[in-house]
């Protein structure tokens, strides 16, 4: 595991994410507010702490996406935990459209002193140039084709899909500039790395998966039983009998593991002919 972590930690910044971090960069200086695009699963480590650095003293909002895919409970958490730090949180699904309107509207609410200021000015009409910021496959490519109602980016289940940034016309206020996903040079913890690889976000060459399906057995285990029977129909029992065997306990995680796959057919039984 960690030597692997530590391949992960030198691999994974390729030179076109540094190239696209000064971009951000220079790009801030034209851009009135930061739409930073957070995994509603893992908030906190899909965050890029590169962001809040560079975004410091910029009008901002959270948006939460994939909220479908997280639990309702901790959803309104997190809505509160950046609300305390005096930032807007806004749950969004980008595959229904839910929470795009709301964030339409907390953009114009967030920035009209500001164009208030502009027209005392003589400034009438000036546009809204907003910057969507989050890390790859957390959704910006979805979100950006639901917000503008068309298929202006390209989506796909990859990270890194994203490769130059577009302005794109939301409404006749807001424009929205469009960036690759960036990661940052070193991930601050294992655990942050596997949540990432968890969802995606981390491509399948740098990690092991039979490693990253382990530990994702484990830890539904361990802090998503019940979900985790449900969701695959097998009983509490069952697991906790496996997890008693007298076998060292990765092997025991390991059945537990081998027995997800064959729910979800991705192993078959050979039949000897």
């Amino acid at each position: 595991m960690d030597n692997r972590q530590n391949q992960a930690n030198i691999n994974w910044y390729p030179g076109h994410m540094a190239k696209t971090r000064r971009q951000i960069m220079e790009d801030l200086k034209i851009v009135d507010i930061v739409i930073e695009l957070l995994d509603s699963r893992i908030p906190i480590a899909s965050q890029n702490p590169d962001i809040a650095k560079i975004t410091k003293g910029k009008k901002k909002i959270i948006v939460l996406n994939k909220c479908d895919l997280a639990d309702e409970k901790q959803n309104q958490l997190w809505v509160k935990y950046f609300e305390k730090m005096n930032i807007p949180a806004i749950l969004v699904d980008s595959n229904s459209g839910k929470g795009i309107d709301l964030c339409i509207r907390k953009i114009e609410e967030i920035m009209n002193i500001e164009l208030q200021k502009q027209a005392e000015k003589g400034r009438i009409g000036r546009k809204i140039k907003a910057m969507v910021l989050g890390i790859p496959n957390v959704g910006k490519s979805s979100f950006i084709n639901r917000i503008a109602k068309k298929t202006t980016a390209n989506v796909e289940n990859k990270p890194g899909v994203t490769k130059q940034k577009q302005w794109i016309r939301i409404n006749n206020k807001i424009e929205l500039l469009d960036t690759p996903g960036v990661l940052w040079p070193k991930f601050e913890s294992e655990e942050i790395a596997m949540h990432l690889s968890f969802t995606g976000t981390i491509k399948e060459e740098i990690l092991d998966k039979l490693e990253v399906g382990y530990c994702l057995t484990k830890y539904l285990i361990e802090n998503q039983e019940e979900k985790l029977c449900k969701r695959f129909k097998i009983s509490k029992e069952w697991i906790h009998e496996k997890l008693l065997q007298q076998k060292p306990e990765n092997e025991n995680i390991y059945e537990i593991m081998l027995e997800i796959g064959k729910k979800r057919g991705c192993i078959i039984s050979r039949r000897c002919h």
